[in-house]
């Protein structure tokens, strides 16, 4: 014969306060105190003005003390403060995504009208008002991105596997705090740093799109140093103690066990460190400038990048203003397509050439 302890309980039937077993809500009660705890808020502003702000708020406190309330009283109060504690930690989460909700859906609302066939061919030679397009800022803003990320991902993974594998002592201690110091330099610095640079060999005024990319590369750096120097740092030491027992010498180790280990990981550091600079715009006004014309030559001449054509197409709109408006949202839209399709280059690279686990 088996028994089964229960809890003790009340006349009623309901678990004595500071038992260890009590009932619990359903399954759908989150969701309906949710929506009934909106629909109220809704209610309530619609009756004093409609406030999409206030209902968000209103909603949100109804939810979290209703919810805990009745969790309180069915379930306990452990349950109950673990309820508001969750309620809490997705209503940051929802605060967290409002703003970037909030942006893209603005981005697509004011710049998709503007998306034309003419707008992605066509550059603003000879246009004052209406027309118009940005192939000119496409072409410079990859060139120049480009060119940084040459110059940046070959010195910031050395720099990374030098400070992993090889750094000891004061230089590795050195190298460290100059790229945490690195990492908080204002883009405009940077821009300065690239004129000053060139204006030793060029002369005073220049404008070409090398010089922008050195003054990205030097606020992309840092960033993939860090983010490389995490990734080599994941790699397992018995892989290259295990190289190392085979007789492997330490570069091949490098080469052929720890880099193809990470990366994935590195690609991802790398597409992020695009991605952090392909929207500056501080450092590309000093040194690129702006032209209206296609130039694809980084080493002559104005190129005009996409956030310096949204830059000037909304601080001079020309006649009538709205038509530049227009064109500073949509060449804005499609910085974040092309920031987007990195991110999805970066995922499919670590699909690739991440390290196979499963056995053929």
């Amino acid at each position: 014969m088996t028994t089964t302890l229960q809890p003790p309980t009340t006349e009623r039937g309901r678990p004595l306060p500071g038992s260890l077993v009590h009932g619990v809500l359903p399954g759908w009660t989150p969701l309906a105190v949710l929506l009934g705890s909106f629909a109220v808020a809704t209610a309530a502003m619609s009756a004093s003005g409609y406030n999409l702000y206030g209902i968000g708020v209103l909603g949100f406190l109804l939810t979290l003390v209703v919810l805990t309330m009745l969790s309180r009283r069915v379930e306990g109060k452990r349950r109950g403060t673990d309820r508001m504690v969750t309620t809490l930690v997705y209503g940051a989460f929802g605060l967290a995504m409002f703003p970037l909700l909030s942006l893209v859906w603005t981005v697509l609302h004011r710049g998709v009208p503007g998306l034309s066939a003419e707008f992605f061919t066509h550059t603003m030679r000879g246009v004052l008002g209406e027309g118009g397009g940005i192939a000119h800022a496409i072409v410079g803003t990859l060139l120049v991105t480009g060119l940084a990320a040459l110059i940046s991902v070959p010195i910031g993974l050395l720099s990374a596997i030098y400070l992993v594998e090889y750094g000891r002592g004061r230089l590795a201690r050195w190298v460290t705090f100059l790229v945490d110091v690195m990492t908080g330099i204002p883009s405009i610095v940077a821009g300065l740093f690239a004129y000053a640079l060139f204006e030793i060999f060029f002369g005073p005024g220049i404008r070409m799109g090398a010089a922008g990319s050195v003054a990205l590369s030097v606020l992309m750096i840092p960033v993939v140093v860090r983010s490389s120097e995490e990734m080599l740092k994941l790699v397992p030491n018995e892989l290259r103690e295990a190289a190392y027992a085979l007789g492997v010498p330490r570069w091949r180790t490098i080469v052929k066990v720890v880099i193809p280990t990470a990366i994935a990981g590195i690609a991802t550091g790398v597409t992020l460190a695009i991605a952090r600079v392909i929207g500056e715009t501080a450092p590309l006004l000093i040194i690129c400038g702006l032209t209206t014309s296609m130039n694809t030559n980084l080493f002559d001449g104005r190129m005009t990048t996409l956030p310096v054509f949204a830059y000037y197409s909304y601080v001079t709109p020309g006649l009538p203003p709205e038509a530049g408006y227009q064109r500073a949202w949509s060449a804005a839209l499609v910085l974040i397509v092309i920031v987007m399709l990195l991110n999805l280059v970066a995922r499919a690279i670590s699909l690739i050439f991440a390290p196979k686990t499963s056995g053929r």
